[in-house]
């Protein structure tokens, strides 16, 4: 049974590193005292090494201990073994060209699919989707698919970011940029403020935390979904 958590961040303004979600690993996180980080995304490019320590400092508040995935010989027997499964943020082209190169992408669907805890932030929510291309992060490396996880439905947009009501910026906003994607694509696409999470638990998918969501499905208006509520697409 699938044990997902799909985070829009790892950090809220004005908290420290997964600080808004502590009380939820613990028991999210209750049948191992050992985590396995994914560190591929690596934020502004810090080594792996160094963003495991993030990781690591944070959950030694809850008693956990935490590994690199880059710590083993083997990631594919690393994924197989573990208990419980963190990936984190950064760039996700990064993070699936990686996933592909060390041959741990359908390994890690696997795990998820039997039901291994996941928690994934940002990047690392990203590739819970069917695809990648609902991304904000910079193409810095070309990976061999946009092929992710698919261990849910629809597609993520992390850290979604609401038009600001008077602003004289003229780039794109979130909505427009996932309206051009329905242009050439029909995946629902969830776009998770931050604050918020989507919850798995088996076939339930439910949205929790601070903020509703917006909800992107093709040829339909946008529209929000509030905390508490099931995410259900009818095809």
């Amino acid at each position: 049974m699938k044990n997902i958590i799909i985070a829009s961040t790892s950090t809220v303004h004005g908290s420290g590193y997964l600080a808004y979600l502590l009380n939820k690993l613990t028991s999210f996180y209750k049948d191992t005292e050992e985590i396995l980080f994914i560190p591929y995304a690596r934020p502004g490019g810090i080594t792996h090494d160094e963003y495991t320590a993030v990781a690591g400092k944070a959950f030694e508040k809850i008693g956990k201990t935490v590994r690199g995935i880059h710590e083993f010989e083997n990631p594919v027997e690393a994924i197989a073994n573990a208990k419980g499964v963190f990936t984190g943020g950064g760039n996700t082209f990064l993070l699936v060209s990686q996933l592909y190169q060390h041959q741990v992408m359908q390994p890690l669907r696997e795990a998820i699919f039997n039901g291994t805890p996941y928690l994934g932030t940002s990047a690392g929510s990203n590739i819970c989707g069917l695809t990648m291309q609902t991304t904000n992060d910079m193409p810095i490396i070309y990976p061999p698919s946009f092929k992710t996880l698919g261990v849910v439905s629809f597609n993520i947009n992390p850290h979604y970011l609401d038009p600001i009501e008077g602003s004289k910026h003229m780039g794109e906003t979130r909505e427009t940029r996932i309206k051009e994607f329905h242009k050439f694509n029909t995946l629902p696409v969830v776009g998770i403020r931050e604050g918020s999470w989507i919850r798995v638990k088996g076939e339930k998918v439910t949205l929790e935390g601070e903020h509703s969501a917006r909800i992107f499905e093709y040829e339909k208006d946008p529209y929000e979904l509030e905390t508490g509520s099931e995410i259900v697409f009818i095809k």
